[in-house]
C-alpha cells in the first residue's frame, strides 16, 4: 500500500483543522505583554502584532509622541504628522485630499489612525506595506507625492535641529539606553511606529453597550446595529469584527487575510476604470481585476473622519448610505463619467438596498455610537509641546 497519499491527506487534514479553529482563541500567553505597556484594551480585545525588532515601551511611545507633533521633522519645517492626523478628528484632517509640506495636493484622503496596530495592510491600497515601521517611511521620505519632504540632502539639517533641543537628548537616551548613537533614522521611525501603534480606541458607547452599560446607547443605535449586521445591508462583510474592518490582524490570527474591494465609486466610460493615479492595488499588480480595489478602513470613530472614501469624494455619512443604497455611484457627465453601479470589477456585496428615512437615521446613530470620546480627548495622545 502506498502510504504517501495517506500521509499527505493527514497533513492536509491537520492543517485544515488548525485553520478552521476559532480565530479568537489565544495562541500565545500575553499577560506580561499587556502589563509591559499601557495598551488600554478591554480584556476581550487581543493584543496587536508587534515587530519583534521594535518592542513597545513607554519611553519610545513618549519619544514618538514628541516627534509626531514636531514640525521640525519636515524638509521645510512646516509640517508634522499631526498636520494631517489631528486628534480631535480621530487623527484625520477634515480635508477632501491631503496637502503636503510643499503645498502639493495628494490624490487621497488622509486616513484616521484609530487602531492602526490592527490593520493587516497600511494606507488605502498597498499590498506590501504590512508594518507600521515600513509605512512611516512613506510620509517622511516619499517624493510622489511629497508629504514631509525629507531627503538625503536635508536630513542632516533636520537632525541637527532636533539635537539642539535638550528635551530630545533625554528622550532618546531613555528610549534607547543600549545605543551608543542617538537621533538615527531607525530610532526615529521606530519611535513613531510605537506611538502610532499605541493609538488604541475601544471605549465607545457601542463598546460599553457590549459590556452591559447602555447609558449612551439608545434605541435608534440598537435598531441601526441590527440593520448594519443584516444581510439586507451587507455592511458587516467588509466592516465586521471588533475593529469593523475585514483587513484586521492580531496575535490570535492564524492566517492573515489582506482583502481589497471595489465599491463601484467609478466606472469611467463603462470600462471599469478609475481616475488615473487613484486606481487602487491595480497600480501595484497591473491586473485589470484589481482596478479600483481599496482596503476597507475601520469604522471606529467614523463620524469624526469626514469626508469619506479614498478620494474624499463623499461628504457626509448620509451620503455614504445613499451611495451604498444605490449599489454604486453614477456620474452623469465630466471626465469621470460612468455608472459605477455597473462596474465589472465591483465587489459582489455592493448590490444596493432600500432604507426608510427612519432606518437611515438609525444606521447613522449606530455609526455615531462608534465614536470614542476618550480617544479624541486623551491627554496621552495629545500634543506634548
Amino acid at each position: 500500500m502506498n502510504r504517501i497519499p495517506l500521509i499527505v491527506s493527514l497533513i492536509v487534514s491537520l492543517c485544515l483543522s488548525i485553520a478552521c479553529r476559532d480565530q479568537s482563541q489565544t495562541k500565545i500567553h500575553d499577560t506580561a505583554a499587556r502589563e509591559d505597556f499601557k495598551w488600554n484594551l478591554p480584556a476581550q480585545i487581543p493584543l496587536p502584532i508587534i515587530d519583534p525588532e521594535n518592542p513597545m515601551s513607554e519611553a519610545k511611545f513618549q519619544l514618538g509622541r514628541h516627534l509626531f507633533y514636531d514640525e521640525r521633522l519636515s524638509g521645510n519645517g512646516s509640517m508634522s504628522c499631526s498636520s494631517c492626523h489631528q486628534q480631535e478628528k480621530a487623527f484625520t484632517d477634515g480635508r477632501v485630499l491631503a496637502i503636503g509640506s510643499t503645498g502639493q495636493t495628494h490624490p487621497r484622503n488622509s486616513q484616521g489612525l484609530s487602531n492602526v496596530a490592527y490593520n493587516a495592510t497600511l494606507t488605502w491600497a498597498n499590498t506590501v506595506l504590512v508594518t507600521v515601521e515600513k509605512q512611516v517611511f512613506v510620509p517622511l521620505f516619499g517624493q510622489s507625492p511629497i508629504e514631509h519632504g525629507l531627503t538625503r540632502e536635508n536630513w542632516p539639517d533636520v537632525v541637527l535641529k532636533l539635537k539642539l533641543d535638550a528635551r530630545y537628548t533625554d528622550l532618546f537616551k531613555t528610549a534607547y539606553p543600549e545605543d551608543s548613537e542617538h537621533f538615527t533614522q531607525a530610532q526615529i521611525t521606530k519611535a513613531l511606529a510605537v506611538f502610532v501603534r499605541g493609538l488604541t480606541s475601544f471605549d465607545s458607547p457601542y463598546d460599553r453597550h457590549l459590556a452591559g452599560d447602555n447609558k449612551e446607547y439608545n434605541a435608534s443605535a440598537s435598531a441601526g446595529e441590527k440593520l448594519f449586521f443584516s444581510e439586507k445591508m451587507e455592511c458587516f462583510h467588509c466592516h465586521g469584527g471588533y475593529n469593523f474592518s475585514d483587513s484586521t490582524a492580531d496575535r490570535t490570527t492564524s492566517f492573515i487575510n489582506r482583502p481589497f474591494h471595489n465599491t463601484g465609486l467609478y466606472n469611467i466610460d463603462g470600462s471599469g476604470n478609475y481616475p488615473e493615479g487613484n486606481r487602487g492595488i491595480f497600480e501595484l499588480t497591473a491586473r485589470q481585476s484589481d482596478m479600483g480595489r481599496f482596503r476597507a478602513p475601520s469604522l471606529r470613530n467614523i463620524a469624526k473622519t469626514a469626508p469619506y472614501m479614498h478620494d474624499g469624494s463623499v461628504a457626509e455619512l448620509s451620503d455614504v448610505l445613499d451611495f451604498y443604497s444605490a449599489g454604486g455611484r453614477n456620474i452623469a457627465n465630466g471626465p469621470h463619467q460612468g455608472d459605477g453601479r455597473k462596474n465589472p470589477f465591483k465587489d459582489g456585496f455592493v448590490t444596493g438596498f432600500t432604507l426608510s428615512e427612519q432606518e437611515k437615521r438609525d444606521v447613522i446613530s449606530f455609526l455615531e455610537s462608534l465614536t470614542d470620546e476618550t480617544f479624541i480627548t486623551n491627554p496621552r495622545f495629545a500634543n506634548p509641546w
